[in-house]
């Protein structure tokens, strides 16, 4: 396939809020040793993304400066060293950036075929989050079934992926919402209780249980201490964003006491060597779970790719369920 020598794309013009993502032309990008090239058809927009354009999360060296970590489409070019992927295959892709643009690039082993049944829009929902939860939540934090997991957050893109993960490897899903119907929504997915944080004592509710094993927070701040209160002996609690901020203070005595386990993670600064064997777990255990029926797509919102700040916004706000994506292709 002829390429275009440029592409409509969405950037950032100057740091600040939704409304300086603004549209250019660029040139196509073109595919390095490894690399593969794909006709965007949609974009999936995330919390990472509004960081990019706020000016608190700069890509990676090397890295497109447009945001965008995930896309579906059609891949239209290979670069030296390709042996997976063939022109005209239908891909869905964790990207280092450059998905707010008609085409990007990106490794080859961090793309994976569309799940069977699933639509492209459906699948662009994917990458990001499956690879999040998946390497924090199971690679990092062991999850196993039969324990008790709580997720913050739970109608997120990041929560929605969580629930149905962890409750499809039998693990006892808890989940924090902001309001009753967006906990039932949780419950709706497979968590046993979802908990309003505006008017539950969520913590003290998982201790009455036994304790949580593991929390998956992305909220920081003051929950941080809360949270390791919450963890059973020997609990673990991955930290993947500071929502509330990243500093805070904290008795290290009840952690060593209690053997509690602090980590956490952040997905775009791995190498490409990680984040290929993150995508082949992901292809290898979430997606025969999307197949079975035991995952489905929650798409809260769809917007064409010249009103990214529309779904800036939209991301922003407090009321989404779900994941945000863009239309890239006509």
């Amino acid at each position: 396939m002829t390429l275009l020598n440029a592409m409509l794309a969405m950037e950032v013009a100057a740091p600040g809020g939704p409304d300086v993502l603004q549209p250019c032309s660029m040139p196509v990008p073109v595919p390095g040793h490894g690399q593969i090239v794909i006709r965007i058809a949609y974009a999936g927009v995330n919390r990472p993304d509004a960081l990019q354009r706020a000016g608190a999360y700069a890509p990676p060296p090397n890295a497109s400066r447009l945001p965008g970590l995930e896309c579906s489409g059609t891949v239209v070019a290979l670069g030296p060293g390709c042996t997976r992927w063939t022109i005209g295959d239908k891909v869905c892709a964790l990207l280092p950036g450059g998905g707010y643009a008609e085409y990007a690039a990106c490794a080859e082993g961090h793309a994976l075929p569309i799940p069977a049944g699933l639509t492209m829009r459906e699948a662009a929902c994917l990458p990001e989050t499956c690879f999040t939860v998946w390497s924090n939540v199971v690679m990092r934090g062991g999850l196993k079934a039969g324990e008790r997991f709580l997720v913050h957050g739970g109608t997120s893109g990041i929560g929605v992926t969580a629930i149905q993960i962890a409750k499809a490897l039998g693990s006892r899903v808890f989940s924090t919402a902001g309001s009753d119907d967006k906990a039932r929504f949780c419950e709706a997915l497979g968590a046993e209780r979802g908990l309003n944080y505006r008017a539950e004592d969520w913590s003290e509710i998982l201790r009455k249980a036994g304790g949580a094993n593991l929390i998956l927070d992305m909220v920081g701040g003051p929950y941080l201490p809360i949270n390791l209160k919450t963890l059973a002996d020997d609990g673990r609690l991955v930290q993947i964003a500071f929502l509330q901020g990243p500093k805070v203070e904290v008795n290290f005595a009840d952690l060593m006491m209690r053997r509690l386990t602090l980590t956490g993670s952040t997905l775009r600064p791995q190498s490409d060597l990680a984040k290929t064997r993150i995508a082949q777990q992901v292809e290898a255990h979430v997606w025969p779970m999307i197949e079975a029926g035991h995952f489905k797509v929650v798409i809260d919102s769809e917007y064409p790719l010249t009103q990214a700040p529309a779904a800036h916004w939209r991301i922003e706000a407090p009321g989404h369920i779900g994941k945000i994506v863009m239309k890239v292709e006509e």
